[in-house]
């Protein structure tokens, strides 16, 4: 089963979102405008919009409301992309070539900043402080998360609570944000937008994980970027902390492959390998499971409406991801 097929019945408010964020950018410098629909038009999950439709249904649901969360934040989401493929100096994405790639590293750098403008403004429907108050918490989170994420790149010597805090800032606070931000946008309760905001939370933790755990074992067909790509751009995920932890040899192995020139692809293909043999992607699932089981707990605390057994199901699609 596909992702999408577990939200199937949210595809027309889905498309709403779609649609308004096309609209939101058809002004723009046809530079701008380019780049930013070629994004639009590859697609992805959605997820945090699904998200911020199904935290929707905890209040008096209205995708007229919803639909300028699910904006703001899907941009969000964008624009971090766009910058990531700059200082990733990727030219994949989603099997497409980046905007860095088509243009140049100037022409993405501004998009990504013109789509967090976009963002900004999808959020000014809104007079409540609070939502705007949380979605600048999102931002500011993020760009911290990222400023890590350059800080330690190529930093072989850094612990497992230095990860953690990267993807959650990176990831988990995005989905948390969309959980509750969603619950805010209709008046849910806020023991609910509380509940939802730390489902959110645990299920971005363990999507980040096995996301990084998924970069080790998938195809460059399959994730639509070459395999292997995180450890050769120096990031330092959790399978390769491992590894380098419980095994000095395999640290020493990666510093000296890494000295100098960046290894080639017979000898990243060799890296990888004596990772996935050490353990770590099996350590990498397990704490991912663990932060699935805290979120199947929080939904638990949640008034047992439909809406639950579809982030429920969510969160098992999440944990059992694999190619």
């Amino acid at each position: 089963m596909k992702l999408a097929d577990l939200y199937m019945y949210l595809r027309a408010d889905i498309h709403k979102i779609e649609q308004e964020m096309a609209t939101a950018v058809s002004n723009a410098h046809p530079v701008l405008k380019d780049a930013t629909l070629q994004l639009l038009q590859a697609g992805g999950k959605r997820i945090r919009p699904v998200f911020v439709l199904l935290a929707g249904k905890f209040g008096d649901y209205d995708i007229h409301r919803l639909k300028h969360i699910g904006v703001s934040l899907e941009l969000i989401h964008m624009a971090s992309l766009v910058h990531d493929d700059v200082i990733d100096d990727a030219e994949l994405r989603r099997g497409q070539e980046t905007v860095k790639a088509k243009y140049d590293n100037r022409v993405a750098m501004y998009t990504g900043d013109y789509i967090f403008a976009k963002a900004v403004e999808s959020a000014t429907f809104f007079d409540d402080e609070r939502i705007h108050q949380a979605m600048s918490k999102v931002i500011h989170e993020m760009v911290i998360g990222e400023i890590e994420q350059i800080r330690y790149q190529y930093v072989w010597d850094q612990d497992i609570k230095t990860y953690f805090r990267r993807i959650k800032r990176k990831t988990a606070l995005l989905i948390a944000g969309s959980c509750e931000l969603g619950a805010m946008a209709v008046g849910a309760s806020r023991e609910e937008q509380r509940a939802l905001y730390r489902y959110g939370y645990q299920v971005g933790m363990a999507y980040q994980i096995i996301d990084d755990v998924l970069d080790f074992t998938g195809t460059e067909e399959e994730l639509g970027k070459p395999a292997g790509g995180d450890l050769l751009q120096g990031n330092v995920t959790l399978p390769a902390l491992y590894a380098m932890h419980h095994n000095p040899e395999i640290k020493a192995k990666i510093e000296l492959a890494f000295q100098g020139e960046l290894p080639n692809q017979e000898e990243l293909t060799e890296l990888l390998q004596v990772i996935k043999e050490s353990g770590g992607i099996e350590y990498s699932k397990a704490l991912s499971e663990r932060y699935l089981k805290k979120a199947y707990e929080t939904l638990d605390t949640l008034p047992q409406i439909p809406a639950v057994k579809s982030l429920s199901e969510i969160a098992t699609y999440i944990g059992t991801r694999h190619f």
